[in-house]
């Protein structure tokens, strides 16, 4: 199916100002030719790293009715449906129920969930959330992007080495999930973090890893663009997950080099950048985007 007949919706966060959820999501996907609609979860003036935020939240029953609109309309044939981060159970169980009515419209519509939940120990959706992605969600999803730490909340491991990794992927895989992609796992070195991907093709599993630099910034908004390109590029090479996860790669090395550069330049010599330096340069780096220069390859695991 060419780009331009593939429908992608996104229901995550969105903020006013600056780049995280949708919309360090919606960018990439439109530059690489799909057709993005969106519902925003939340909707804040800026993400929750800055020093206040102001804004609201989408609750169940508001998602059933724009749901419900779509439907109606008969506009609910997506051939992607991508979810990031979800603040309550009710809009979560609501997610489901949009899962299983799209794939009665459409069976082949392919469900991207990135269970976003914390990271490095540290969660910040409410714990009620767990069960409901590890006994409801989860089962459904067709790829899966955790990072490290929710990879182990998602499976009840603690991922210290490449073999606990495998472990934990193989455990979404039982589950029914045919793609698992760790996005950043961090194990004996400091200075770089690995991705591990796992892709079942038929009677066939391919297991994959990617090392690449970790940049010394803190930044917001990576998950939601590292999903967003994965899926353009999951599409572009359906069974080959290797080509997919480098292109991916190669345009976040490229944009967080160019966010970092940036920052560091507007604080100045000395200074610590802020929240508001530290946002993604995303519409600057839309050649990268488009055409990532792969430098970085995946190796088989």
């Amino acid at each position: 199916m060419a780009e331009e007949d593939c429908r992608v919706l996104l229901v995550q966060s969105h903020v006013v100002s600056g780049y995280v959820g949708n919309k360090s999501a919606v960018f990439p996907l439109q530059v690489l030719g799909f057709e993005v609609d969106y519902i925003n979860s939340v909707q804040f003036s800026n993400h929750t790293g800055y020093k206040s935020f102001k804004g609201q939240v989408l609750n169940a029953e508001q998602l059933k009715e724009l749901f419900d609109g779509l439907k109606a309309n008969n506009i609910n044939n997506y051939s992607y449906l991508v979810t990031g981060y979800i603040g309550s159970v009710s809009f979560l169980e609501g997610v489901l129920d949009i899962v299983k009515e799209f794939k009665k419209v459409k069976p082949d519509l392919l469900y991207v969930c990135d269970p976003v939940m914390g990271d490095r120990g540290f969660m910040y959706v409410p714990k009620e959330l767990l069960p409901v992605y590890q006994e409801k969600i989860i089962p459904h999803a067709d790829l899966v992007t955790p990072n490290q730490y929710e990879a182990e909340l998602l499976t009840g491991l603690t991922i210290q080495t490449k073999a606990d990794a495998i472990q934990a992927m193989d455990m979404f895989h039982e589950k029914g999930v045919k793609s698992v992609v760790l996005s950043s796992c961090e194990f004996e070195s400091s200075s770089t973090l690995v991705l591990l991907g796992s892709q079942i093709n038929g009677d066939e599993k391919k297991r994959i890893e990617l090392e690449m630099p970790k940049l010394n910034l803190n930044f917001t908004g990576t998950g939601d663009l590292f999903t967003a390109c994965l899926v353009a590029w999951v599409h572009k090479h359906p069974k080959d997950l290797a080509t997919a996860c480098e292109k991916t790669i190669a345009t976040m090395q490229a944009v967080l080099q160019r966010t970092l550069e940036y920052a560091q330049k507007a604080a100045g010599p000395g200074n610590k950048a802020t929240a508001a330096q530290r946002e993604l340069r995303l519409v600057q780096s839309k050649k990268d985007i488009e055409e990532p220069a792969v430098t970085l390859k995946a190796k088989p695991l």
